[in-house]
């Protein structure tokens, strides 16, 4: 099948209460793992990139590489899908180039602002056939373009999450109830505010829910970096068993970066420490690869229960 937008998914992640992992991409190893792994636990997959993703990979490599891959998974769903776009300009690129999902991350701006500039993507997006996820309240953290201090991080308003979503028709809103970016998400207990998600379900029951920063930074990933020559101590991410409860609790799509970038950093890092004379990159990137692969599975399977429905 050709590149889907998130609707369908979206519509039978709600029915059926699971959550569709969304898995931030940069190169080729990770976009054939992340595909390998949908096809084999057959779950529908959102493939994302950030806009400096973008830059780095190019944006047309990228879109081969991304019908590449939907040509080797013709049963699988997929979708390509603009992580954290900055500004219209960067969303109108991506949808003029191929992506059937962008998202416009106007959580910086006040409120009026935000409906602004969302508006105006929605309008361009729906008139190409594109969907539009947008963003309320502010997640603590650094990822790729965004970086937001604890003290400026804020949970999402649920009236003001109606009023955002009647107002701009976006298609899909993130939320702020305690996630963060990067690796270092909590510093005692984690805890996510699910009390907040109820509410917010209950204004805008028909839009789907976003969690952004909600990688598990898996600590066997971590370990294994700082085995072979990293350090990245006290890093400690959303627990599976949270994750799973949100996709269960009716948040249609998961954010997973960090732990894909943990992986691959880990096999290279592997390979490299043990074998200190490998100089060729198919050496090292098979295990990265392959690492990665068996990182998205587990999610499918054991903690947004997306297998066996593509």
């Amino acid at each position: 099948m050709p590149l889907v937008t998130t609707k369908e998914m979206f519509e039978k992640s709600k029915k059926e209460g699971f959550a569709i992992g969304a898995f931030n991409v940069n190169n080729m190893e990770i976009i054939q793992a992340i595909v390998d792994a949908a096809k084999e636990a057959n779950s529908p997959v959102i493939l994302q990139a950030s806009s400096s993703a973008i830059k780095y990979a190019r944006i047309n490599y990228l879109m081969k590489m991304v019908q590449a891959a939907v040509e080797e998974a013709p049963n699988i769903p997929i979708a390509i899908h603009l992580d954290h776009g900055p500004d219209f300009e960067t969303c109108k690129m991506c949808i003029d180039a191929g992506f059937t999902s962008v998202m416009i991350d106007g959580s910086k701006y006040d409120f009026e602002e935000n409906v602004r500039l969302t508006k105006q993507v929605v309008d361009y997006a729906h008139s190409k056939g594109v969907v539009v996820e947008a963003e309320l309240g502010k997640l603590a953290g650094i990822e790729d373009d965004v970086n937001v201090s604890e003290s400026d991080a804020m949970y999402t308003d649920p009236e003001q999450a109606r009023e955002f979503v009647e107002r701009t028709g976006c298609d899909s809103l993130a939320i702020a109830i305690g996630t963060s970016h990067g690796a270092y998400k909590f510093k005692g207990e984690a805890k996510l505010r699910f009390d907040i998600l109820k509410q917010i379900k209950e204004k805008i029951p028909n839009t789907p829910i976003v969690l952004h920063g909600a990688s598990t930074v898996i600590p066997e990933l971590v370990e294994m970096c700082n085995q072979y020559g990293g350090n990245i101590p006290g890093a400690k991410g959303v627990p599976d068993e949270i994750l799973h409860e949100a996709s269960v609790s009716g948040v249609s799509k998961i954010n997973v970066d960090t732990d894909l970038r943990l992986a691959m950093t880990a096999g290279i890092r592997k390979v490299l420490a043990e074998e200190p004379n490998a100089f060729d990159p198919r050496k090292y990137l098979t295990p990265a690869r392959d690492l990665i692969k068996k990182t998205v599975k587990h999610k499918m399977i054991d903690v947004f229960g997306s297998s066996n429905k593509a």
